[in-house]
């Protein structure tokens, strides 16, 4: 399994390849804000923590590039509110 999460700017997600399947978390950007729509991983790599690797991975890029985040996604919205230490960077 690769770690790597990517930007998919041209798509508007985030993506982790893992054996072939493609996991993803759509968003939209406006200035500073990034509004986290909604988060798709295939069946096959249901229950292997790869939505929270996913998520993860992309809020850190996020706090990297210094944006704030709207969590529209319920995935991504109850992984901020099990990762508290991630809440900072939702937009109030």
């Amino acid at each position: 399994m690769t770690d790597v999460i990517s930007n998919n700017a041209a798509q508007h997600r985030f993506e982790l390849e893992v054996d072939g399947h493609m996991a993803a978390a759509y968003y939209k950007r406006a200035g500073d804000v990034i509004t986290f729509e909604h988060t798709e991983v295939p069946a096959e790599l249901g229950g292997k923590g790869i939505g929270s690797k996913l998520v993860k991975g992309a809020l850190d890029q996020v706090r990297a590039d210094g944006l704030k985040v709207v969590a529209q996604c319920p995935f991504v919205k109850g992984w901020i509110g099990k990762h508290p230490d991630y809440a900072d960077l939702l937009k109030a």
